[in-house]
């Protein structure tokens, strides 16, 4: 890179990058202004459906004495708990360009998040009636009341539980096929449609994954009810450990306990299967609730735009695997947002070289294409001259017809090939000869 770029190999020193990561962060909101401009002039980038949600990155260090700053412990999507993190909220458009995203302390619940974004984008990007898509469990109901107040459209994922208040509505609805093993339907509960929708891959995992975890929970209790001479306070502790193992399926299972000073026997300690909780998640299994203030009378539509909340999931997925956000080793907090920052930098030239290959290299992807130009390296070829120097050409490799082509169908050039240089030939001791 220091051939490259004319520049000593000191340009890169860790001490030198620390201080320019303590530059950053104060012209994010700049960047994304600039960034936005640039993608509607190269891709015709439109601003008016926005996708949010929420990650969490972990960090390996101690954790912190004190909890004032954004290392905390709290909820891993990484599946860290014993880390502490932090959770970053994200805001992209369905092609995946990021619009926004903000880093904050390690145990921000999702469902706060949220008034402060709509804030954030209206005071950077105007208010104007977009459409915001998002998961269950962010929006909260005086949110939704807040963007129905302020003119903004959601679509956004809704627990099953308000398909109590739905059933008489869904009952007489006729399944519509949207897709393979996709079916929906549509209901409407005051100023919001409902989207129901059933997915038979999604509904076989669940089915699979309950009926595990029930054969393993019943025979568990049977061996639990078979035990000789064990206190109440174990079976508690016992019962304690089965309930968090077997997830939802504990709510199939009703169970009787004994009393306080009371034996435990397989009189006083039953358990049965409530079959009509079983019939109601059987029943439930795949499906899942959609809901929105948009005016359609075809779910099918609906559920369409839904799905494009992959593409946040995406992001999401190549910031932690192909651009490595995680783990964070920094411990200042204006050193962990620079982190945060360089990696979304990352991940904006990464959207660009994917919108830009969709157009002249379908079928690539950005990690298909930066593998390709891995086989291009840098070398230096060095060439004793006569009067005792050693004249030195660093030089790159020229690149393979399929990158010839793919670099023309990218616009890309390469830069010239960096100037050569003379050094002093040294004797075996070391001395200048």
């Amino acid at each position: 890179m220091a051939d490259l770029l004319g520049e000593d190999d000191s340009v890169a020193a860790k001490d030198t990058l620390y201080r320019c990561l303590d530059k950053l962060c104060e012209h994010k909101t700049d960047l994304f202004s600039f960034l936005k401009e640039q993608w509607s002039l190269l891709f015709d980038a439109s601003y008016d459906v926005l996708l949010y949600d929420l990650t969490s990155t972990y960090f390996e260090c101690d954790p912190p004495e004190t909890a004032d700053g954004l290392k905390r412990f709290g909820y891993s999507r990484d599946k860290r708990p014993d880390c502490v993190q932090v959770v970053i909220a994200l805001i992209v458009t369905p092609e995946g360009f990021p619009v926004a995203y903000e880093v904050m302390p390690g145990n921000t619940s999702d469902k706060t998040t949220l008034p402060e974004f709509l804030r954030k984008i209206e005071a950077q990007y105007g208010k104007m009636n977009r459409l915001w898509i998002m998961d269950r469990g962010i929006p909260t109901e005086e949110a939704l009341e807040q963007m129905r107040a302020e003119g903004a459209s959601y679509l956004v994922g809704t627990p099953r539980g308000r398909l109590t208040q739905l059933e008489d509505q869904l009952i007489g609805q006729p399944w519509k096929q949207v897709q393979s093993q996709i079916e929906v339907k549509l209901a409407r509960d005051g100023e919001d449609l409902y989207v129901l929708t059933r997915s038979g891959g999604r509904r076989d995992k669940e089915q699979s994954m309950r009926r595990r975890r029930l054969k393993k929970l019943w025979k568990r209790l049977h061996q639990i009810q078979g035990m000789k001479n064990q206190k109440r306070d174990a079976l508690l502790l016992r019962l304690g450990a089965e309930k968090k193992e077997a997830g939802n399926a504990w709510r199939l299972v009703d169970i009787n306990i004994p009393e306080p000073r009371q034996p435990v026997t397989p009189e006083t300690f039953t358990f049965t299967l409530n079959r009509q909780k079983l019939r109601k998640a059987r029943r439930g299994e795949g499906t899942y609730l959609l809901r929105t203030n948009l005016v359609a009378d075809k779910p099918e539509e609906l559920w369409k735009q839904y799905i494009v909340l992959t593409e946040i999931e995406q992001a999401f997925k190549e910031l932690k695997h192909d651009l490595n956000v995680r783990p964070v080793y920094h411990q200042k907090d204006d050193r962990i947002e620079s982190h945060i920052f360089v990696s979304f930098l990352s991940y904006c030239l990464q959207v660009t070289l994917k919108q830009r290959a969709k157009a002249k290299a379908p079928g690539l992807t950005p990690r298909a294409i930066l593998e390709k130009f891995k086989a291009m390296q840098m070398i230096d070829v060095h060439l004793p001259t006569t009067d005792g120097r050693n004249l030195i050409l660093p030089r790159y490799t020229q690149p393979e017809k399929d990158l010839q082509l793919l670099l023309l169908q990218l616009n890309l050039i390469l830069p010239e090939q960096p100037p050569p240089r003379l050094e002093e030939l040294k004797n075996k001791c070391g001395a200048d000869l």
